[in-house]
């Protein structure tokens, strides 16, 4: 049988948790010899935390009454043997919600009261204000409790038209797309903003984040899940139903609000939920798989996708089958089909992303620990030629020797003047950098934008506005790879003249490269202005709307500005720590050789004993040398050996 989603993801987490201690363990070898300089280990850090805590998101994105909530059961939680998420008659999500696991808080559910929206600030801003938030505790042992607990999340209030139009859930200008007024004139919206269920969950505590979105009522209102939550998902799961097909709601959703900014061949899958409805006694098994067959085309041309990505599902029977263990249900409800395809896609395509940034971290590291080791290669060399040199000679030219050692030591030190020249000059250039991609910068560019969409009429040229903007911040980041390609010409030029005067083997490290947050810039542009389509052009007439979506976008940019500036300050780290690396070397040598020279003259060790200690010791690094690339490639191999295998080749190592 197709592994479920559930079991590709604990395999997943399992190579994820055997990558971070192999890392973890190569740290603390270089560290046990010497080779770990501030930089690599930053880097070995970050890449440490990155395989055991990145997220994994995936977005399940519908119109009310689809079988959403009924899916996210389904795949995620029938080990409980019951519904967690409220999807039976009457009861759905009316706030976004999402599932995740976060060890600072205890296991709960979260929720943002509507009234926020009454307030200038993102949900980024609502996420660390816990005081606004009404928290209900969780047992994650009690099915019924959670259960309970979950229904929250479908709860509304009825309120007076203007406050549904103060909140965002009724437009004069989309009439059509409004709730029904009650009798009293009221209308129903939901009670809460946002939902956060914080939950040790085995797969939500390896990384899984679960975004439940509302329908297209609710999710239109949010401005800040179309441009910045959906977008970043990893996959995007759009339920349709098979009873149903494609409506004008569900096409609205589609095109106004399912952006993704990677590949949507990769990130969004389609599911044609509900197939159950077509199971007719009266029907042969081959005409009803030809009814479905007919509503997979019908879907793909309507949506634009190729057939491989719309997925007939029925939910509830799958949802059904597991509980009851009913193998024949479950394939005919062709869950396992879709959790293969969800898991194969999205969790290999996050390894691919995990792994690419294990082997540039390993090459880089790689390549200084060897710069390291060949260095302590070469002073070994030297101190051993110069001991050589004693032969015969007697205490005068011995004592002449540590003389000329200490007169090479103290003018060692005194040609620092260049070095702190040169981080003067770095350090002048880095905040200039942070000047340009921090956050009065940005301050600045979007009050500007806000200015430009807040001018009366209808914005025609919203096109043009957000062009500007972002010119602007493309040009930041231009103007940033100018000043990192100065700091650059003078690494180079300052380490040659330093390899040169005091043999070093300094090499500057490869200059940042900054186009992939360009092209992250004219995603997220491209994003905002497919969402500006006329649809929701008109919106762009209320101030809080505008303010809504600048606030949105702000904290989008943000991510991409600090991103950008910690791959700059990554860069000047590791030319820095490369110089204090050799530095250290040089200083050690000094060290050494006096001692070695001491010991001669005080006969606390002939010459020919050590000698043959410098020879055991570049023996020793010829050793780590072999090490280091042993180690370094169970790190970059295609093949990560299993859990078992990595334990037995570190406890032999």
């Amino acid at each position: 049988m197709t592994r479920s989603f559930n079991q590709q993801f604990d395999q997943h987490g399992a190579w994820r948790r055997n990558f971070a201690h192999r890392l973890k363990w190569l740290s603390r070898w270089l560290d046990e010899n010497e080779l770990l300089d501030q930089s690599v280990a930053e880097r070995l850090r970050e890449l440490e935390s990155q395989m055991r805590t990145s997220k994994v998101m995936v977005a399940f994105v519908a119109e009310f009454s689809r079988g959403k909530s009924e899916l996210i059961n389904a795949i995620f939680f029938a080990a409980y043997g019951r519904r967690i998420m409220p999807a039976s008659a009457g009861r759905t999500t009316m706030c976004p919600t999402e599932l995740g696991y976060d060890t600072s808080f205890l296991p709960c559910l979260r929720l943002l009261p509507i009234e926020t929206r009454l307030e200038p600030h993102s949900l980024a801003h609502w996420r660390d204000k816990a005081e606004h938030w009404t928290e209900i505790p969780i047992d994650v042992e009690d099915a019924e409790q959670l259960s309970q607990t979950m229904n929250k999340v479908a709860e509304v209030r009825r309120v007076p038209l203007a406050e549904a139009r103060s909140l965002g859930f009724w437009s004069d200008e989309s009439p059509d797309d409004n709730p029904v007024p009650d009798a009293e004139g009221q209308v129903e919206i939901p009670r809460w903003r946002h939902a956060l269920l914080n939950m040790p969950h085995p797969l939500l505590e390896q990384g899984l984040v679960i975004l439940d979105t509302p329908g297209l009522n609710a999710i239109g209102a949010e401005p800040e899940l179309t441009v910045s939550l959906i977008p970043q998902a990893h996959a995007v799961v759009f339920i349709l139903g098979a009873d149903t097909g494609v409506t004008r709601s569900d096409l609205a959703i589609w095109r106004e609000h399912l952006i993704t900014e990677g590949d949507p061949g990769e990130t969004r899958i389609v599911v044609l939920n509900k197939i159950d409805t077509m199971w007719d006694t009266l029907s042969t098994p081959a005409q009803i798989d030809a009814q479905i067959q007919r509503q997979r085309k019908g879907a793909a041309e309507l949506l634009g996708v190729p057939l491989t990505q719309v997925l007939p599902v029925s939910a509830q029977k799958g949802l059904q089958a597991k509980i009851r263990r009913d193998v024949p249900l479950l394939q005919a409800s062709r869950l396992p089909a879709l959790e293969s395809v969800l898991g194969e896609g999205l969790l290999g395509k996050r390894e691919r992303m995990l792994r690419l940034a294990v082997d540039a971290g390993i090459s880089a590291l790689q390549a200084e620990a060897a710069r390291i080791l060949k260095v302590r290669q070469r002073d070994l060399s030297e101190q051993a030629l110069e001991l050589q040199g004693l032969r015969g000679k007697n205490v005068s030219v011995i004592r002449h020797m540590r003389t000329r050692i200490e007169q090479e030591q103290a003018e060692f030190e005194g040609s620092n003047t260049r070095i702190l020249a040169l981080r003067s000059v770095q350090g002048k250039l880095l905040r200039e950098v942070y000047a340009v991609l921090g956050s009065t910068a940005l301050k600045a560019d979007m009050a500007r934008l806000s200015a430009s969409l807040k001018r009366p009429g209808i914005k025609l040229n919203v096109r043009k506005v957000y062009g500007a903007t972002f010119d602007a911040l493309r040009n930041n980041l231009r103007e940033v790879q100018a000043t990192t390609a100065e700091i650059q010409s003078m690494l180079h030029a300052t380490f040659r003249q330093l390899n040169a005067e005091h043999g070093f083997a300094l090499q500057a490290p490869a200059e940042p490269d900054l186009s992939g947050f360009q092209e992250q810039l004219s995603q997220i542009e491209n994003s905002h202005i497919h969402y500006l389509g006329i649809g929701n052009l008109l919106k762009l007439a209320q101030p809080d709307f505008c303010d809504k979506l600048v606030r949105a976008l702000a904290s989008r940019l943000r991510v991409v500005n600090e991103a950008a500036m910690t791959e700059v300050e990554r860069w000047s780290k590791g030319a820095g720590a490369q110089l204090d690396a050799q530095l250290k070397e040089r200083r050690r040598n000094f060290t050494k050789r006096i001692e070695a020279v001491e010991r001669i003259q005080s006969a606390a060790g002939n010459l020919d004993e050590r000698l043959a200690e410098l020879a055991a010791q570049e023996a020793g690094l010829a050793e780590l040398h072999v090490r280091l690339r042993e180690f370094t490639a169970l790190l970059t191999s295609n093949e990560a050996p299993s859990a078992a295998a990595a334990r037995s080749e570190l406890s032999a190592a």
